[in-house]
């Protein structure tokens, strides 16, 4: 967001999705679209408070600032919001979009009535990828749009940004595709590796560590977490599974706080291989 623009605002509805936006019409009052690339406390004492403290145009009894992805916001600027919405709540209203609202501090959601939304249906992903295939002039494989499902999750923006970059490297889209280039390894190449150290072959293990962050461009956090959803698939007993997950948690701690990753990485699968060790 460079800038703050009020324009007569009545019949204009935008996407508050779409990329690179920096200001927002919606309804019967302007609304600011904060984007989280300026997630300091600069921008609220600035461009937000300035905006905020205006008195309303027109008819209108009060504006509303539309922060999308909120809790990418520093702890000083949640803090430096939270006055700015107790000072001028009579003249203008607040709206928070966040993808983890236990990374907004307790003063603002006290602040504020939360709804909650549930992930789309999977029915209602695949039949808008099949939509925008046909637009596009996509062929997308039955493995393709399964595979759409398992990467986004339920959030239909990362569904289609994942096929727009697919796209981008060709009309037909693959399962094989889509995993290469969204930063993410298939689920039967993670378990492999889990099993793998799980047998005490570390050095085997390692290697197909590393063959999967190069082949998949992934980052340590990137596979922490898939090795994380891989472990309740494994047929070994609940209190080694446990002892994984627990294992797994505390070495994403570390990658967070900024640990080496492949340290890290070897240190999780030397502790799989004797964890594994036990099991025979």
């Amino acid at each position: 967001m460079r800038d703050i623009h009020i324009k007569n605002y009545e019949g204009y509805v935008y996407d508050v999705a779409v990329p690179v936006s920096e200001s927002f019409f919606g309804g019967t009052a302007p609304v600011l679209l904060h984007n989280s690339d300026e997630r300091g406390i600069g921008i609220i004492r600035g461009k937000i408070k300035d905006f905020a403290r205006t008195s309303p145009i027109g008819k209108s009894q009060f504006k509303i600032i539309f922060l999308d992805e909120a809790d990418s916001l520093t702890n000083d600027a949640q803090a430096a919001l939270r006055r700015t919405i107790e000072k001028y709540s009579h003249i203008c209203r607040f709206i928070l979009s966040v993808n983890y609202s236990s990374k907004v501090i307790e003063p603002i959601q006290s602040r504020c009535t939360v709804f909650r939304f549930s992930p789309i249906k999977e029915d209602d992903i695949k039949k808008y990828m099949r939509k925008i295939a046909q637009k596009e002039k996509l062929e997308i494989t039955q493995d393709g749009l399964e595979t759409l499902i398992f990467i986004s999750k339920g959030d239909m923006r990362k569904a289609i940004n994942v096929l727009q970059v697919g796209a981008s490297i060709s009309k037909k889209i693959t399962a094989q595709l889509l995993y290469e280039t969204s930063a993410t390894a298939k689920p039967e190449d993670v378990k492999n590796l889990i099993n793998t150290a799980l047998t005490g072959n570390f050095m085997a293990a390692r290697n197909q560590l590393y063959d999967l962050l190069i082949k998949y461009g992934l980052s340590g956090e990137d596979i922490i977490k898939q090795i994380h959803q891989s472990i309740f698939d494994l047929s070994i007993p609940d209190e080694s599974k446990i002892k994984l997950i627990e294992k797994t948690g505390e070495i994403e701690f570390r990658l967070v706080e900024g640990s080496s990753e492949h340290v890290q990485l070897e240190a999780l699968l030397a502790y799989f291989a004797l964890e594994g060790n036990k099991l025979r």
